[in-house]
């Protein structure tokens, strides 16, 4: 067992890691993304429904990973299938952590760049984001774990109170009436929810760290529960402010949102930089967690120290945050990878699960 698997978190600071690898980039497009799928403002619903979705496929995932205490995947897959097989697994899957990492620093760059920093090149921002992440990721899952318990309170009482004083120019008529179109547009807005805010995969490492692993069904209800109330409230007051027609038309409707009332009584004008900024430190949590699983995935695959591949896998995650030419492009990347994400945690979790009964695997 590798160093860092040594390390211990509680069943709270594994939930508050599982919710901040969820929430991210997502809250700012979620309202586009869902709203193109199906054309209703019933899209709401597609997000309670995408959570119960992502919650079944995690659970499959705690329960694969409750059956190999102190493991992580990257440890135990090769138990259920072979080790060149679950090599090649285990490698895929680090590359989707990298992708999320990619696709994360760009949407970082890209909302500074046009929000707060213009004229800004883009490798500077990327570069300070990057090398913060690598000093933090050196320290372990406890690092991330403190650097998540201090942003925590502070971006969700942001978040909430944008949604509160949001609602001096919210029109509830902009959601009514409700399944006015059928079912079939709900259907259609699950896939873009489920890619968005899925959150199983994160348990795949992280129940080896918990100090009581029984308890990982219980984080992964709160994990869950607490992304889609976060996605939930942020599709709800996006159209029923801006309606479904006007939420199409805007990149960022979430930024957007802030910037369609004013708070008199607050010191500063510009109340969407405050956001974003903040908002940049959540994006930052999940970047830390997804590379610092991608370098102990490659450490522990090819048993080489960890903090030498995650200095080797931040140059990747450059490159790929770079290979997108556009915003357009960017959206077309996270698109990709959520089909992915499919793949790789919607489909094959359960067939091992059922290979390690079949086996009768042991930790």
């Amino acid at each position: 067992m590798s160093a860092e698997v040594k390390d211990r978190i509680t069943a709270i600071q594994a939930t508050i890691i599982l919710a901040n690898y969820t929430i991210a980039a997502g809250v700012l497009t979620l309202p586009r993304t869902i709203v193109e799928a199906s054309g209703s403002p019933d899209v709401w619903i597609s997000v309670f429904l995408g959570g119960v979705i992502s919650f079944l496929s995690g659970l499959i995932i705690v329960k694969l990973s409750q059956r190999f205490p102190g493991q992580t995947f990257f440890q135990y897959i090769g138990k259920i299938i072979g080790k060149p097989l679950g090599s090649v697994l285990a490698i895929g899957v680090i590359g989707y952590f990298l992708c999320i990492a990619g696709f994360e620093v760009r949407s970082v760059q890209e909302v500074t760049s046009f929000f707060l920093l213009e004229g800004t090149p883009p490798w500077a921002i990327m570069a300070a984001f990057i090398w913060i992440a690598f000093y933090l990721c050196r320290g372990g899952i406890n690092a991330i774990t403190s650097m998540c318990r201090l942003i925590v309170p502070i971006t969700w009482t942001v978040f909430l109170g944008v949604c509160l004083l949001s609602l001096e120019v919210f029109d509830l008529n902009n959601l009514l009436p409700v399944l006015g179109d059928g079912l079939e547009p709900v259907w259609k807005g699950i896939r873009p929810t489920v890619l968005t805010f899925t959150a199983g995969e994160a348990m795949l490492f992280v129940v080896a760290f918990m100090d009581k692993p029984q308890k990982a069904v219980k984080v992964i209800i709160a994990g869950t529960c607490i992304s889609t109330i976060f996605y939930s409230l942020a599709v709800i007051v996006t159209i029923g402010v801006f309606s479904v027609d006007g939420v199409i038309t805007r990149t960022w409707p979430f930024l957007d949102l802030i910037r369609s009332f004013e708070v008199n009584y607050l010191l500063f004008e510009r109340f969407e930089s405050l956001l974003l900024v903040i908002w940049i430190m959540q994006i930052f949590c999940t970047f830390c967690i997804t590379i610092y699983a991608a370098a102990l995935g490659l450490s522990q695959i090819f048993h080489k120290r960890f903090q030498s591949c995650l200095l080797a896998i931040l140059p990747v995650a450059y490159v790929i945050s770079r290979i997108p030419p556009n915003v357009n492009a960017l959206f077309a990347l996270g698109t990709g990878i959520g089909d992915c994400m499919l793949i790789l945690f919607g489909l094959l979790p359960l067939p091992l699960l059922i290979i390690t009964y079949f086996r009768r695997a042991v930790s």
